[in-house]
């Protein structure tokens, strides 16, 4: 699996990109079952385990794999609850959505519970930052950071990380590039030679 390959909604995935081979079943935090890219939950669990050990910040799984058509509805789901608008935002219409790689997970935060509300999550900026910078040595990136929105077409969102690989994570966290960026910088050099 390319673990850089971008995926937004000027590069949608495929179906036959979609490597259910490399899913493996997990509990989320709320106790249901949820398919993750092998290879990022153990590097997952060894992130997870340093926060806690280093920082005492309990990090968990609330999402990670969506099918296609699971993440329509999630759309739909949104529209209703929060307006179109507000979808439109922050909910990646299927087929551009980095979860159907199994790569991306949407993290929460354990204050006596977990935190369910992305509200509530927005609050805790101090635990963010500790989080966002841990993440790189373990081969995990902040999908969409703050001032990167015209680049992402995403809001900030502090909990969605994407694994892209030790090597990747470094680069782009030294360079402060996002995946974007750091893939236009790969078909610039590839264009150059």
């Amino acid at each position: 699996m390319n673990y850089h390959q971008l995926i937004n909604k000027d590069h949608p995935i495929f179906a036959h990109e979609i490597a259910d081979d490399e899913l493996m079943i997990m509990k989320a935090i709320d106790g249901m079952d949820i398919l993750i890219n092998r290879t990022a939950y153990q590097h997952f669990l060894k992130l997870q385990s340093y926060l806690e050990n280093k920082f005492h910040i309990e990090i968990g799984i609330d999402s990670a794999y969506r099918s296609i058509l699971r993440q329509e509805e999630l759309k739909q789901e949104f529209a209703r609850q929060y307006g179109k608008e507000y979808a439109q935002k922050m909910v990646a219409p299927s087929k551009t959505s980095e979860h159907h790689t199994g790569l991306a997970i949407d993290l929460s935060l354990k204050d006596g519970s977990w935190i369910m509300e992305n509200e509530e999550l927005m609050n805790k900026e101090q635990e963010w930052e500790i989080v966002h910078n841990s993440l790189a040595p373990f081969g995990f990136i902040l999908r969409y950071p703050k001032g990167k929105e015209d680049v992402t077409k995403y809001s900030y969102e502090p909990w969605h990380i994407r694994y892209v690989g030790k090597k990747a994570a470094i680069e782009m966290s030294k360079k402060h590039w996002t995946l974007e960026e750091y893939d236009q910088n790969k078909r610039n050099k590839q264009k150059n030679n």
